[in-house]
């Protein structure tokens, strides 16, 4: 896998894209431990942290999200990363759609001259931001869930 990112005209992306693909697998496999070991979720009237299911959905949503995004402000093709699955089949389609949106994010930015990095846009949420920072953005999303994920785990340790 890492040999077909070498020819990215900006390694700094290629960094990215591969930190997220890492980072992503790391949060499914904590999100998984999780599962297993009943971890509620506190108390929250975000739709996305009703249960361990949306959680998921939302991570999933979210790094599909940040690739249509950057697509977009960049005028790149569509990379054609499909739906997320629903919330019935999430936990038995999560791994094999994670494989299908790690692929569709790892070619887009490959031609993309390194100046374009620094292009600001305005994100979704109203937060001016250059590309390479929604990249950070993207890394970052999943990193502190598993964060979050980890640190139920240990209060249950404690218990």
């Amino acid at each position: 896998m890492n040999n077909q990112l070498r020819n990215y005209k900006y390694a700094g992306a290629r960094a990215l894209v591969l930190l997220h693909e890492q980072h992503l697998r790391i949060f499914l496999d904590t999100w998984k431990l999780a599962k297993a070991r009943n971890v509620a979720l506190p108390k929250t009237d975000d739709r996305d942290y009703k249960s361990l299911e949306t959680l998921i959905i939302h991570n999933l949503r979210a790094a599909r999200g940040y690739m249509l995004w950057i697509c977009d402000r960049l005028e790149l093709d569509d990379p054609k990363i499909r739906i997320e699955p629903d919330i019935a089949n999430i936990e038995l389609e999560a791994a094999d759609y994670i494989e299908h949106l790690l692929e569709c994010w790892r070619l887009p930015l490959v031609d993309v001259e390194t100046s374009r990095y620094a292009e600001i846009y305005t994100t979704n949420w109203g937060m001016e931001l250059p590309i390479e920072a929604m990249l950070e953005h993207a890394v970052m999303h999943p990193i502190r869930h598993s964060f979050q994920l980890n640190n139920l785990i240990l209060d249950l340790d404690k218990e």
